[in-house]
């Protein structure tokens, strides 16, 4: 029951998140008239706000209650969306962009702390499977309806979209703290079994560089980062104001079209996500890694034969979408449980913390790199460097393999390996 209402909580914050994410690039340049620039800043102000509030938000989640942090955070999530609706000048849509991105992101390490918690082992996939579905179908329904509300010809267009996703980041708080009444006090065997597996301990009281030193020291965590990382930059990073700029600018495909891609991306994910978990889940997380990277470089391809085969650009714009969600349905059920897996003990929600910092933070750079490229014409070379973002996602997910086959043996057998160090392994 705590698993089901985590997975509804998730997705009635994208509910209302999915009202906002398609327009407020349109938004902001152009009905507000501040420009691109503006409206690319104002994503990566969201990222900003996440590079600061990620490590913060799990550190938090592994010191206190990570119920309490995800439910504060989610308030702050929509204190901020909601301030949009007052903000009339771009500094104001700025700083309101800026207490989202910290509200949302601050909330993403406790989630993910308590789905790890609510939930054994071998049922960890399925849970963040559902969870990424259950966001998806919010997000597609928030997308579908917000077609019908939102008007960007208007400068009060976005309000009822601004509303939506405050209330729902509100309700999502409410069912995240209804969620954890069950463990209040007392927890029962499948919580402490959980809580085993993952390897927590109460945290230390150890300073963040010790913190971050016992995470780097890993190998494989090195590696997983390296790929967390360039899989954000080569689609996340760009979902939000990059691909439809490039929509806009290059392809020259209408508002509409954008807001029916995103809801085709969802819905890939919503129709494949449960088959495509049964289908992997004798599969290596790594293996489906390169897989993900994989997909990510063949969407780029698609984007760029849009712009060079006359009349292709909205349905290629809209397929490519499409095709990332069938990488997306990879990516989401296994990076976090990986992530934890491979996590220094006591560390979880710090690691999880910190590799949210990673992918969101350096992504801010993201909607910069998109406005000045796409700004001055250089089409390709957005193209191109997206596309070799993608192949360096492929070469670091075999590099995890390789590394987490190599930690195998030398765990199953230690004689061959006298070298390796016990905290490495």
């Amino acid at each position: 029951m705590r698993t089901r209402l985590l997975i509804l909580a998730s997705s009635l914050a994208m509910l209302g998140w999915g009202t906002v994410l398609p327009y407020q690039y349109a938004y902001a340049a152009d009905t507000r008239g501040w420009g691109s620039l503006v409206a690319a800043a104002a994503s990566t102000l969201f990222s900003l706000g996440a590079l600061v509030a990620a490590p913060i938000g799990g550190r938090l989640a592994d010191r206190h209650s990570p119920v309490r942090v995800a439910v504060v955070a989610k308030v702050v999530a929509a204190v901020g969306v909601g301030a949009l609706v007052w903000a009339s000048t771009p500094d104001a849509f700025l700083a309101g962009m800026a207490v989202f991105g910290i509200g949302v992101t601050a909330a993403g390490p406790a989630q993910s702390l308590l789905a790890l918690r609510w939930t054994g082992s071998s049922d960890r996939r399925r849970v963040f499977a559902w969870q990424f579905t259950g966001q998806a179908l919010g997000m597609a329904i928030g997308a579908f309806a917000a077609g019908y509300v939102v008007d960007l010809h208007r400068l009060e267009g976005m309000r009822p979209a601004f509303l939506t996703a405050a209330a729902g980041f509100i309700v999502s708080a409410f069912l995240i703290a209804l969620a954890a009444r069950g463990t209040r006090g007392t927890r029962d065997a499948e919580h402490e079994a959980a809580i085993r597996d993952l390897g927590e301990l109460p945290a230390p009281g150890v300073s963040r560089t010790d913190a971050i030193r016992a995470i780097w020291a890993r190998p494989a965590l090195r590696w997983t980062a390296l790929v967390t990382v360039t899989l954000a930059l080569g689609f996340y990073a760009q979902f939000e104001s990059g691909l439809p700029a490039y929509a806009l600018t290059i392809l020259d495909v209408s508002p509409s079209t954008i807001g029916v891609a995103s809801a085709v991306n969802c819905l890939v994910i919503i129709g494949l996500q449960m088959i495509v978990v049964r289908f992997t889940a004798r599969r290596s997380s790594a293996d489906l890694l390169v897989v993900v990277g994989a997909v990510w470089l063949t969407s780029w391809v698609l984007l760029a034969l849009g712009s060079v085969i006359p009349g292709s650009g909205a349905w290629l714009f809209v397929g490519a979408f499409g095709v990332f969600g069938v990488g997306e349905t990879m990516y989401a059920p296994i990076l976090n449980p990986l992530t934890a897996e491979l996590a220094p003990a006591g560390y979880v929600g710090t690691t999880l913390g910190l590799f949210n910092a990673l992918q969101t933070g350096l992504s801010a750079a993201g909607p910069l790199v998109a406005g000045v490229l796409l700004g001055a014409g250089w089409s390709a070379g957005f193209l191109g460097l997206h596309a070799a973002i993608s192949a360096l996602a492929v070469y670091a997910a075999w590099q995890l393999r390789r590394t987490l086959r190599r930690d195998k043996a030398r765990a199953e057998h230690p004689a061959r390996h006298p070298s390796v160090l016990v905290d490495a392994a």
